[in-house]
């Protein structure tokens, strides 16, 4: 009788159509400026960016892989405004980088965050454009702005749109950080790193919206940081959106703990997806 009951609760976790979706349980997370490359080096999984250990696996017991990626600034941002590393502040590292990284983990969910105004908003875009490729503002390495042979060349100019749970991360922010200001936009309206990196996030989550996909995304979008707010109250807003994402993401999907993943199913059901899709200055700006 119990194999029977077994093989019926199999059974029925295999016809339900969110188990057949074959995601992983993977957060991409990018920073650029510090604070915002400061306060999500807890979740590097790199030593030598996070020699205190990687506190991203399985965060919290709650079944996400939480994965950060960000740049390094030896000599200060004000002397090393590019930076080195993951996702310098530079067009094409950035794209190189995300394209790189994205088909690596499959993320179910994709943040970024920029460095804002020197103020305390916890600022959610609602959306990111795309421009033509002339009118980005100039980076700080030759080329200086997007090219003809990265990916989002091939885009039209225009809008893509975030599926973050804005409100939910604004009013979660705003009762457990109460010295932040947390809001939502309609659209980005920079035209620097911070805007092409939520723009790309956007594409990702649009290119994978679909249940059945591999690589299954469920939320992406963007986030601007002001300047003006402690590391701690950064770090913490950080966490709490990452609480709300989870949230989010479990309203969607089973719970990785559910009996899908405990049966190993799901690393079963996994595959690679498709590939790559085919063809400012320090001041107080975003970036």
């Amino acid at each position: 009788m119990r194999s029977h009951t077994l093989i019926s609760v199999v059974s029925l976790v295999l016809l339900t159509p969110a188990a057949w979706a074959a995601h992983t349980n993977n957060i991409m997370v990018t920073g650029y400026w510090p604070h915002t490359n400061e306060m999500i080096r807890p979740f590097s999984d790199n030593p030598v960016q996070n020699p205190a250990g990687w506190i991203g696996e399985d965060w919290e017991g709650r079944g996400y892989n939480i994965y950060s990626y960000f740049p390094e600034f030896p000599g200060g941002p004000e002397n090393n405004p590019k930076g080195d590393g993951d996702f310098e502040v530079d067009y094409q590292d950035t794209s190189a980088d995300f394209w790189r990284i994205t088909e690596e983990i499959e993320p179910i969910a994709i943040i970024g965050f920029g460095l804002a105004e020197p103020d305390n908003d916890w600022e959610v875009e609602g959306g990111n454009r795309k421009y033509s490729l002339n009118y980005w503002d100039p980076d700080f390495l030759s080329p200086r702005q997007p090219t003809e042979d990265l990916p989002i060349a091939g885009e039209p100019n225009g809008y893509r749109w975030a599926s973050l749970p804005m409100q939910e991360i604004v009013d979660a922010v705003a009762a457990e950080v109460p010295s932040l200001n947390p809001y939502y936009t309609t659209n980005d309206s920079s035209k620097f790193l911070c805007n092409f990196m939520g723009y790309h996030a956007n594409w990702y989550h649009d290119l994978h919206a679909d249940p059945s996909d591999p690589a299954w995304n469920i939320t992406a979008g963007f986030i601007h940081v002001g300047s003006d707010m402690s590391l701690d109250d950064a770090m913490l807003a950080t966490e709490v959106t990452f609480h709300t994402v989870i949230d989010y993401i479990d309203t969607i999907v089973p719970e990785p703990s559910s009996a899908l993943l405990l049966l190993g199913v799901l690393p079963l059901l996994r595959r690679r997806t498709a590939p790559v899709p085919a063809v400012g200055t320090w001041e107080r700006d975003k970036v």
